[in-house]
């Protein structure tokens, strides 16, 4: 539809004013921004036996499946030179994958280690250095020491142009000293340290995930989408435990800030590979159209 004078028309031929326009295509922004497809990543621990003996067949195996990114575990990684990081990236680049992110333990964060980290995770392509593994902690105290160790690292791995986030387990959503350490460690860190939120041990917990994201915009970057459900704990597949999948997606994408989702099947009543196959068509079938 041509302009007549300071005159704007919207799709139904109809002359709008400025503001009515701009809106409009505010409005159309944002919605485009909510319909972003989320890419989905497959944590590599579910496939830890066989990657262990072949890195570049497993790769190729999960290519194969569907998924689009992985995420390497503790220590798995952190033991390789940089030459062998480049042989992993390349067999990534071949097969179209792309590593989001890695599991990290306390080594990634301090002085004497942060560096490897930070030269591993960018040659692998890496964006978040994700902490899964460290001391046993028995105060508040102890944990709020943990956040300023994390704020620490996490100036460091921000200047070399990538992130820093924390995986939780069952531990961090148990009552200590009247306060869950979730609690504690969030909010001592500075909102740029992300939380890479485990659904299943957040839900195996009695914690309700959805509530979470919503205490915490912005910062619930990805999620393992790992299920459970009471007397099978962990060996239930996508979608078949007890977690409020819909609620949580909804939750993650409109508060949260999610960036990427990570299928994670820890433990399996058959062969893994076939697990994370189902898993992932299991996902796919739940969001259909999204």
């Amino acid at each position: 539809m041509p302009f007549e004078g300071s005159g704007i028309w919207n799709s139904d031929g109809l002359r709008i004013g400025r503001r009515e326009a701009i809106a409009s295509l505010l409005g159309a922004s944002v919605a485009a921004g909510r319909s972003k497809k989320i890419q989905l990543g497959l944590q590599l621990f579910t496939l830890r036996n066989e990657l262990e003996k072949d890195v570049p067949g497993v790769l190729r195996q999960v290519a194969g499946l569907g998924y689009q990114n992985v995420e390497f575990y503790v220590p798995f990684y952190y033991t390789w030179t940089p030459a062998m990081a480049k042989d992993v990236r390349k067999s990534l680049d071949d097969l179209g994958l792309k590593c989001i992110s890695t599991h990290n333990a306390m080594d990634s964060y301090l002085p004497a280690g942060i560096g490897k980290a930070i030269e591993l995770n960018q040659i692998l392509g890496s964006r978040y250095l994700i902490n899964a593994r460290r001391p046993q902690i028995a105060t508040l105290d102890g944990w709020k020491q943990l956040a300023d160790t994390f704020n620490k690292a996490n100036e460091t791995i921000r200047a070399a142009g990538l992130s820093a986030g924390y995986h939780t387990t069952a531990n961090e959503w148990k009552q200590m000293e009247a306060q869950r350490p979730a609690d504690v460690l969030f909010q001592n860190t500075d909102k740029s340290f992300a939380h890479q939120l485990d659904v299943g041990t957040c839900v195996a917990a009695g914690s309700d995930p959805v509530a979470w994201i919503k205490q915490n915009p912005g910062r619930i970057r990805s999620l393992h989408l790992k299920d459970w459900a009471p007397g099978k704990e962990y060996t239930v597949l996508f979608g078949e435990g007890t977690a409020p999948w819909k609620a949580i997606f909804a939750a993650a994408e409109s508060k949260g800030g999610a960036e990427f989702y990570v299928i994670e099947q820890e433990m399996s009543a058959e062969a893994p590979i076939e697990a994370v196959r189902k898993d992932l068509a299991l996902y796919r079938a739940m969001r259909a159209g999204r």
